[in-house]
């Protein structure tokens, strides 16, 4: 099999790496998170002029018609750079569930504001009771005429404090933990009854509680079939694991890279601690350990447009479970190499590995991706 990059993702990688380096530095990162945005416009406006916001849209409403490797592209990049602005949460996650569900009237209406930066989405479907349940939904969403009337609250929704339309997931029938019932609705953050709650994230981002009271949405803002959102729901979930994948990566050979510098220039004993055996093999198994990343990175990146979605999901736990796995060594590895200079706030450090390790809880964690893959290798 052919892992080589097309020359228009050589290009994408180059160009979004070029920006990276020269204009994301560390320390512009911790004056942006500073803010009260916790995020840069000035930046977000340049991705949308570098046409990253529209790679995964097709064509008819101004996107690039990409698919998931051009997003693991961006995404590995992003995390090098350790990047806080919403395209995560606007483009694979509100995005996917907008491109893949919606009508023609919504992408219409919604995509080419994405595309240009004008409009940031939500993806408010976790719930304080689900932990890794996706079929896990209390909130209700009541038929009232020719609409709907929504009641409920979303937890940690990622960048909610900052989206200009939600995504929600209610329940239109059935109990919390079934199947079928399960509705996706595009609700405007400023509705009535909609109360935001923003704040800042252990990894530098932002999140939000939601709370829905007598939101009154109209039949149209349905995002695909009424009571049959769940297939939907799993696919925006795949599309999110395999760019937090490509974004663990990232953070990763940016960690080892720094390692590794760490140890040719710190000296003891009037050498480089980096001459040390016992340091050079604990290198070694950090550099291993991130290849083996890399492969399911790129594993999961292929695989995440796959339409068995059985195949999708057995081989996106799989990646899932290897990168909390890298992560979580990778991480460890550097702080300690680092001494204690490796938790301060002051160094790259002590951020990358905060981040690897949300990115592991996030839509399930090691153990739970373990469980996942373990049961479709015995059923």
């Amino acid at each position: 099999m052919d892992f080589n990059f097309t020359e228009e993702q050589q290009l994408l990688q180059d160009t979004v790496r070029r920006f990276v380096d020269k204009d994301y530095s560390f320390e512009a990162r911790r004056k942006i998170i500073t803010t009260p945005l916790g995020w840069s416009e000035k930046v977000w406006q340049q991705f949308a002029d570098l046409g990253i916001l529209g790679i995964p849209f097709a064509e008819e409403f101004g996107g690039l018609d990409g698919n998931g490797v051009d997003t693991m592209v961006v995404m590995n990049v992003f995390g090098r750079g350790l990047v806080v602005e919403p395209y995560l949460a606007t483009v694979v996650l509100g995005g996917t569930a907008i491109a893949q569900g919606g009508t023609v009237a919504q992408k219409t209406e919604v995509i080419p504001g994405v595309i240009e930066g004008r409009t940031k989405l939500a993806f408010a479907h976790a719930e304080k009771q689900a932990r890794y349940e996706l079929n896990n939904v209390e909130t209700m969403a009541r038929r009232d005429g020719n609409g709907y009337v929504l009641n409920g609250a979303k937890s940690v929704v990622l960048h909610g404090d900052c989206a200009d339309k939600l995504v929600v997931s209610a329940r239109t029938a059935g109990s919390s933990r079934d199947v079928a019932g399960i509705t996706l609705f595009l609700v405007d953050t400023k509705a009535a009854g909609v109360a935001v709650r923003g704040y800042r994230t252990i990894d530098g981002l932002h999140a939000a509680e939601i709370a829905l009271g007598n939101v009154r949405v109209s039949a149209d803002a349905v995002i695909g079939q009424v009571d049959s959102a769940l297939p939907l729901i799993e696919l925006v979930a795949d599309r999110c694991i395999a760019a937090l994948c490509a974004e663990a990566v990232g953070a990763m050979e940016a960690l080892n890279e720094a390692t590794l510098n760490y140890l040719k220039t710190r000296q003891q004993f009037g050498v480089p601690i980096g001459r040390f055996q016992a340091l050079q093999h604990r290198m070694a198994e950090m550099l291993i350990h991130a290849e083996q990343a890399k492969s399911m990175s790129y594993l999961a990146a292929v695989k995440v447009d796959a339409n068995d979605a059985q195949e999708r999901r057995h081989a996106l736990s799989a990646a899932k479970a290897q990168i909390g796995r890298s992560g979580r060594y990778i991480g460890q590895q550097a702080v300690q190499l680092h001494g204690g200079m490796g938790v301060v706030d002051e160094l790259n450090v002590s951020h990358y590995f905060k981040r690897i390790t949300i990115i592991d809880q996030t839509l399930g964690d090691t153990d739970y991706h373990l469980g996942k893959v373990g049961d479709a290798m015995v059923a």
